[in-house]
């Protein structure tokens, strides 16, 4: 479960718990891959003996892990404290590291919910979420979530729920 049962109050309940789907992590790996070609090269390219080789494959070795670090350690561990989830009161994202930043939306706030799925995702079977709501913010996207399309229907039936079914529609059987 991504979400933890302490950020839960008396009585919620969770319906809906997930973290961004792993093809987020598609381009720090190829990033991984990159700065471990580039050591690599280097090393046999220079590779000899004498102090000038030796310090010039040691700095590009250096700055290969610094770029690892950044670019691929950095981004796994944004995805993997990076969460969201759904009660049937509000939609509840947390993120960060080191501080942690979070973001919750009552659920009868939420006046529209929107998916993109791009040609990329549909393979995947995720997509980006867009959530507005009657805040100064307005719009909250949450990308690369898994089975978007089944989100969005869960959190459609909730606020069918929420809101009693009145959606001010009529079948055409009714009386005026």
């Amino acid at each position: 479960m991504a979400i933890s049962a302490k950020l839960l109050n008396p009585d919620e309940k969770l319906i809906i718990s997930c973290r961004q789907h792993p093809k987020a992590l598609f381009v720090p790996i190829l990033a991984l891959v990159v700065f471990l070609a580039i050591g690599v090269a280097v090393q046999v390219l220079i590779g000899g003996e004498g102090d000038g080789a030796l310090w010039a494959t040691r700095a590009v070795w250096i700055l290969s892990l610094l770029g690892i670090l950044w670019y691929t350690v950095r981004p796994f561990f944004d995805w993997l404290t990076t969460v969201h989830g759904v009660t049937d009161r509000r939609l509840i994202t947390r993120r960060g590291i080191l501080t942690r930043k979070g973001h919750d939306i009552p659920l009868a706030r939420i006046s529209d919910l929107q998916i993109e799925i791009n040609l990329i995702d549909r393979p995947f079977g995720c997509g980006t979420l867009v959530i507005t709501d009657a805040s100064t913010f307005g719009e909250v996207r949450l990308n690369d979530i898994p089975h978007v399309e089944a989100t969005q229907r869960q959190i459609n039936e909730l606020l069918h729920a929420i809101h009693g079914g009145a959606g001010g529609h009529r079948r055409a059987d009714e009386g005026v």
